[in-house]
């Protein structure tokens, strides 16, 4: 029975762990929540995700971008 309490807990951390949509994060969440607190500020615990979508629409523009230039290659201005 222990087991079966263990293994739903680390079902449900792993899920929190990544973003809404299912998609993993893109940033190391220990770096970014580092840097924030540099800065004197806090992260919530939403932040990592959002972030993370926020690159992968950055991507996704630039992959558009890249296709539209008739490249295989994203380059830096294609950000």
């Amino acid at each position: 029975m222990a087991k079966k309490k263990v293994a739903k807990k680390a079902g449900k951390k792993a899920v929190a762990k990544g973003s809404s949509k299912g998609m993993e994060p893109l940033v190391v969440a220990s770096k970014v929540k580092a840097y924030v607190k540099s800065k004197g500020m806090m992260s919530s615990s939403e932040m990592i995700s959002s972030l993370s979508s926020k690159i992968y629409c950055m991507l996704d523009g630039a992959i558009e971008r890249t296709k539209a230039n008739k490249r295989s290659t994203v380059k830096p201005q294609d950000l």
